[in-house]
C-alpha cells in the first residue's frame, strides 16, 4: 500500500519532459517546487497536472538546457509571469508592505488594548448610577435650583 504513494509527488511530470542529464533534471525539479501553478494556485508546477503547469515545467527546462543558472531561470519566469508565480514571494519592493502588515496590525491591536485597559483601570470610581462623586454633587446643585 505504501508503494502506491511513494512517487505521488512526481506524478505530474510527464516522461517526455524529463531531461536526459540527471543533474539538470534534479535542478529543474528543485526549482519547480518553488513555482506556483497559475491554474491550481496552491500547488507547485511539479505537482500540478494542469496544462499551464506543464508549459512552465518545459519552459524552465528549456532555460536550464540553454545554460541559465538557477537564478537566471527563475528571473526569466518571474519577469514573464510576475511574482505571483513564486510560491514564496520575496520580501522586497512592494511586497515588504504585505509581509509587514500582519505584525504591524498585531502590534497596533495590542497597544490599543493596553491603553483601553489602562484608561479603564485609572478611571474615577463611580457609584451604581454611573456617576462620579463630583458629577453627583453637580447634579444635586442643578436639581436644587
Amino acid at each position: 500500500m505504501a508503494g502506491l504513494f511513494a512517487g505521488s509527488g512526481a506524478m505530474a511530470v510527464q516522461p517526455d519532459e524529463v531531461l536526459e542529464d540527471p543533474a539538470l533534471e534534479a535542478r529543474a525539479r528543485e526549482l519547480s517546487k518553488d513555482l506556483r501553478c497559475l491554474v491550481c494556485r496552491n500547488e507547485s508546477i511539479d505537482e500540478s497536472n494542469a496544462e499551464l503547469a506543464r508549459d512552465l515545467r518545459i519552459l524552465l527546462r528549456e532555460r536550464l538546457v540553454a545554460g541559465d543558472d538557477d537564478r537566471e531561470a527563475m528571473a526569466f519566469i518571474v519577469d514573464r509571469y510576475g511574482e505571483y508565480v513564486l510560491l514564496r514571494p520575496t520580501a522586497n519592493g512592494a511586497n515588504w508592505m504585505l509581509w509587514a502588515a500582519g505584525p504591524v496590525m498585531l502590534l497596533l491591536a495590542a497597544l490599543m488594548g493596553f491603553y483601553y485597559l489602562r484608561r479603564r483601570s485609572t478611571a474615577p470610581a463611580r457609584n451604581d448610577d454611573g456617576l462620579s462623586a463630583e458629577e453627583q454633587e453637580r447634579l444635586r446643585k442643578i436639581l436644587d435650583d
